[in-house]
């Protein structure tokens, strides 16, 4: 017997474990949730249904199963199952792996290797399973929180079926706690708790969906309330020394209070430099395009109480000014600035309203993203043609033989003319006459609508005089 080989018969040895490990299905039927991939009928349930061999990805976020998935197959398929963590293990551990994976198939031994976090290992390290997924001596099981598609090897990825795995419902998240309270024999049961349907559902709209986070959050709560029961703050009824038995002991109650306590602060899936973080911005940004400030309020939130930097943010915000409000509302950008200015003035939290106040703005603002598209168009044409040489009229003529060779020759001061409009070409030949900006009839940008008419107006009339003028010299 090794010195740590656990004692089978010790009394703790199963309460020691976690409370979510303890109740971790063993069986489809127990499993909560992904009923679009896991239901009757579903692939991921025909698969494991027709012992098929293919390899596996789980995307997902924490706390949906994918773990317990992994080792629900292990199980029906009667493979040796192996955990492996990406964080913890590097090549050297891959290849042995790989080669006792060879050796147990050689003895009609299945292996499925389930690796946790897989988009942690480099290319180099998920390309050392190729050739084992290949010729079949393991089934590769990989879970992961990020997008395979930028994670995972294309080589890899290409041999394995990818299986997402949806955020939990609260009503999923409420049902597996309360499975956990009364179960006797894995769960919670011999506590003798009471949980009202309010504080489970107080758990899972603060786990997040994450049924690990919120068993983790439920075993500290009985803990407190048993703690709480054990210094009289839970009155029990009057019991004689004869009359207590196990049926009549003091039901522990876990109040809303207790799990404010545990709780903390809401626990909130997050990453900076993950996919999450991409999909936040996005949601602000689109929110903030459609006008709709509740929601741009509500994102700018979630991102900021995960812990994003604000100043990210900020940036973000001022090109949503330029982008989606630009010449509409011109006073946009400056706001945007002036609540990165607050940032660096303030800090945070202080600064958060800074921050609210001009994603309010701007979504409230009427919307143009005409010189975001003029821009664009202009790009266009630097890129797509000739980049003919500035007209000889516009260019500064600082020197006597740029003068003589004509530079500035017939430039038009625009401040000497009635109108402020000289009729006067400033594209180049190629591109003359092209109009980039198309104002739209949203805020500031109508006036400036009616603004470019009267200059086109100004300069038609101008042409027409120096037309009629030429005309009278001929």
């Amino acid at each position: 017997m090794s010195l740590f080989q656990p004692l089978a018969d010790a009394p703790l040895s199963k309460g020691s474990r976690p409370l979510a490990d303890r109740m971790r299905p063993r069986t489809l039927d127990e499993f909560e949730g992904q009923e679009h991939i896991v239901g009757p009928g579903k692939p991921l349930r025909l698969q494991i249904e027709r012992d098929d061999p293919g390899s596996i990805i789980f995307w997902g976020p924490p706390g949906t199963g994918k773990t317990t998935l992994a080792q629900i197959i292990a199980h029906i398929t009667k493979a040796e199952f192996i955990e492996f963590s990406a964080v913890l293990s590097g090549i050297k551990e891959i290849k042995q792996v790989m080669a006792d994976a060879e050796k147990a198939r050689a003895y009609g031994t299945r292996t499925i290797l389930f690796i946790d976090e897989i988009h942690r290992f480099n290319r180099t390290q998920q390309d050392a399973f190729l050739p084992h997924v290949e010729r079949g001596n393991i089934r590769l099981i990989g879970a992961t929180t990020e997008n395979p598609s930028f994670e995972i090897n294309g080589a890899l990825l290409s041999r394995c079926r990818v299986y997402i795995l949806n955020q939990l419902t609260e009503s999923q998240i409420v049902r597996l706690l309360r499975r956990a309270v009364e179960d006797s024999e894995r769960g919670l049961g011999r506590l003798h708790l009471r949980a009202g349907d309010e504080v489970l559902q107080q758990i899972a709209a603060y786990t997040s969906g994450d049924a690990r986070a919120a068993y983790n959050v439920l075993e500290v709560a009985a803990a407190t309330a048993a703690g709480s029961a054990a210094n009289g703050e839970t009155i029990a009824p009057s019991l004689t020394e004869q009359a207590v038995t196990e049926q009549s002991i003091t039901e522990q109650v876990i109040t809303e209070q207790i799990i404010k306590d545990t709780l903390q602060k809401r626990v909130l899936l997050y990453d900076k430099s993950g996919e999450e973080h991409y999909n936040l911005i996005s949601a602000l940004h689109k929110s903030v395009r459609n006008s709709d400030v509740d929601a741009a309020l509500y994102w700018l939130a979630r991102m900021l109480e995960s812990g994003e930097d604000p100043l990210y943010i900020a940036r973000r915000v001022v090109r949503m000014a330029s982008e989606d409000i630009g010449l509409a509302a011109p006073e946009a950008l400056n706001l945007c600035l002036s609540a990165k200015d607050a940032i660096d003035f303030l800090g945070m939290p202080e600064a958060n309203l800074a921050l609210a106040q001009a994603v309010a703005y701007l979504a409230l603002a009427p919307k143009s993203n005409a010189l975001y598209t003029a821009y664009g168009q202009v790009l266009e044409d630097v890129e797509k043609t000739a980049a003919e040489p500035v007209p000889l009229h516009i260019r500064n003529a600082v020197t006597k033989l740029m003068k003589g060779v004509g530079y500035g020759k017939g430039y038009q001061y625009a401040h000497d003319l009635e109108e402020k409009v000289a009729d006067m070409q400033c594209l180049p030949d190629n591109l003359r006459d092209r109009q980039y900006y198309h104002p739209t009839q949203e805020g500031r940008e109508k006036l400036l609508a009616a603004r470019m008419e009267e200059i086109r107006r100004i300069k038609q009339e101008a042409r027409k005089s120096e037309d009629s003028e030429k005309r009278g010299r001929d």
